[in-house]
């Protein structure tokens, strides 16, 4: 167990990580993912405080769907959080931050509907009601259909109440894996007989380690490496996220100057040879210049070599041969396209 966002949370099961990611990639694994929170955001103003809030335009989407978003800040654009928004009816919208995240959201979202005008809204952060499981993997739906064949059948970026044990399941298509797959959120008091039920099934349980090296086997951002203070979506090659032309949102003035002037780095992806992983903090050189660093860094299981996160200067280009310091010895690396390994 290891502190995370002010949680503790599993490292690694007695399979261990290698075993846990593999088995994502070609069976199914299940993650307990209750530190993120959970705002539930609600009233006949609900719609109109989140278009203010997050970057993303709701009204491509309708209800009982999943959109990723992001909250920035209001002077710079950078990401202050990045978010799922499970729209669960009408006007309720289950409003999903990172784990340290919660109180923040949910006062951003308040300071948005107070200064909108809008009708009323009640944001409340429900994430001690309840538990959220991600069960991922190319097998993670037959699997989980041995447990609820109506939350196997819920499709991505869909969300659905699911009857299940005497409770009700909130699921959705997401994920932050690479692989297919579900989140489930359930009442806290129902957690643990879903669990079992999982395990019980053929799903095998993974922890912090495993989720880390498959996100960044994914090209997917961490909050707090790839996305976070002064970095803002345009940076992270997350523009798809900001609708320009819906309205008003926090941060878009910034953004907006950003575009026109141009991000000064982007983030990209960088492979080397060997099983020597490349870790965060270390400096990325071009012709012995340091000209960014590794955000992210680990050995790829998939792959069986090393690849990072690193934003560099826009004119650092997919086939760019560079070098990471790696603790004083130069490490060759080369930019390549995201994802390193792409969804089957």
């Amino acid at each position: 167990m290891v502190p995370f966002g002010g949680w503790e949370m599993p490292l690694s099961y007695p399979d261990g990580t290698l075993a846990e990611h593999r088995a994502c990639r070609h069976g199914a694994v299940v993650f307990d993912v209750s530190h993120l929170g959970t705002v539930r955001v609600s009233g006949p103003g609900a719609f109109a405080a989140l278009q203010r809030a997050l970057t993303n335009d709701l009204s491509r989407i309708d209800p009982g769907r999943a959109q990723y978003t992001h909250l920035l800040d209001p002077d710079d654009g950078s990401v202050l959080d990045d978010i799922i928004v499970w729209w669960v009816d009408p006007e309720s919208f289950d409003v999903m931050p990172n784990a340290s995240n919660t109180a923040r959201v949910t006062e951003a979202l308040a300071q948005e509907a107070a200064a909108a005008g809008t009708a009323e809204v009640d944001a409340t952060d429900v994430t001690g009601e309840r538990a959220v499981v991600a069960v991922q993997g190319p097998l993670a739906r037959e699997r989980l259909a041995a447990v609820s064949p109506e939350a196997a059948a819920v499709s991505r970026f869909t969300v659905a109440r699911v009857p299940w044990g005497g409770t009700v399941l909130t699921v959705a298509g997401t994920g932050y894996t690479g692989e297919d797959g579900v989140e489930l959120a359930v009442p806290a008091d129902h957690a643990t007989a879903l669990w079992d039920a999982l395990l019980a099934a053929g799903v095998l349980p993974a922890g912090l380690g495993a989720r880390d090296t498959l996100r960044l086997e994914a090209g997917l951002p961490l909050h707090g490496h790839e996305l976070g203070p002064g970095i803002t979506p345009l940076q992270a090659n997350l523009a798809w996220v900001v609708a320009w032309d819906k309205g008003p949102f926090r941060g878009r003035d910034a953004l907006v100057a950003e575009r026109e002037q141009g991000p000064v780095r982007r983030l990209r992806g960088l492979v080397t040879d060997g099983r020597r992983p490349p870790r965060e903090g270390s400096p990325v050189r071009r012709r012995g210049t340091d000209i960014g660093e590794v955000t992210s860094g680990n050995f790829s299981p998939e792959l069986g070599h090393g690849v990072a996160l690193a934003f560099l200067p826009p004119d650092a280009v997919e086939g760019d041969e560079l070098t990471i310091d790696v603790r004083g010895s130069e490490l060759p690396t080369r930019v390549v396209a995201l994802p390193f390994v792409k969804k089957r």
